[in-house]
C-alpha cells in the first residue's frame, strides 16, 4: 500500500469530564488499595530483616561444618574445610604454610579445645577493616568462646585477628 493511501490516525480524544463530573469515591476501593500495599510493605520489611538477620549464614555454615567435623574427630575433613578444599590430600604440599600435623596439634584432642562434645555458634561480625567475617563459637561449653576467621574471597578459615 503506498503511503498516501494509508489512513491518517486518528486524532487524539479528550476526556471533556470536568473535576465536578468525577466518579464517585468508593471508599471499599480505597480500603482494598490500603490493604494491598500495607501487604507489599510488610512482605518487604519482612524479608528485608530475614535478610539482615541471615546475612553471615554462608559463613556461619562452614565453621559449624567445621565444628561438627571436629565433633566427629575426622579431623582431616575439618581440615579440608579450613582450607576449603576437600582433596588437599592430593597435594599436601599447597599448604606448607599451615600443614596438617601443626592443624591437629592446634585442633586435635591435645589443642586447645581438646576433644569437641558440644559446640554452638553464637553470632557472627565483620569488621570494618577486614576481608572477611569473624564467627563466635563456643566449645564444649566454656565461657571463653573460639573465634574462627572465614576469608570471604576463597571461603578459608583461620584464627581470627580480633
Amino acid at each position: 500500500m503506498p503511503e498516501s493511501d494509508q489512513p491518517s490516525p486518528a486524532p487524539p480524544t479528550y476526556s471533556s469530564k470536568t473535576l465536578f463530573e468525577a466518579p464517585p469515591y468508593d471508599p471499599a476501593k480505597e480500603r482494598k488499595r490500603k490493604i494491598k500495599i500495607s501487604i507489599i510493605v510488610a512482605i518487604i520489611v519482612v524479608l528485608a530483616v530475614l535478610l539482615w538477620v541471615n546475612r553471615y549464614w554462608p559463613q556461619e555454615h562452614l565453621v559449624k561444618q567445621f565444628f561438627a567435623d571436629l565433633q566427629k574427630q575426622d579431623y582431616k575433613a575439618a581440615y579440608g574445610v579450613w582450607m576449603h578444599d576437600p582433596n588437599w590430600q592430593q597435594h599436601p604440599e599447597k599448604y606448607a604454610r599451615y600443614p596438617y600435623n601443626e592443624f591437629y596439634t592446634d585442633w586435635g584432642p591435645g589443642g586447645q579445645w581438646g576433644l569437641i562434645r558440644s559446640f554452638k555458634i553464637v553470632g557472627a561480625i565483620h569488621p570494618k577493616a577486614g576481608s572477611g567475617v569473624v564467627v563466635g563459637v563456643e566449645v564444649n561449653g566454656r565461657v571463653d568462646q573460639a573465634h574462627v576467621w572465614v576469608e570471604k574471597s576463597d571461603k578459608t578459615l583461620s584464627f581470627s585477628p580480633y
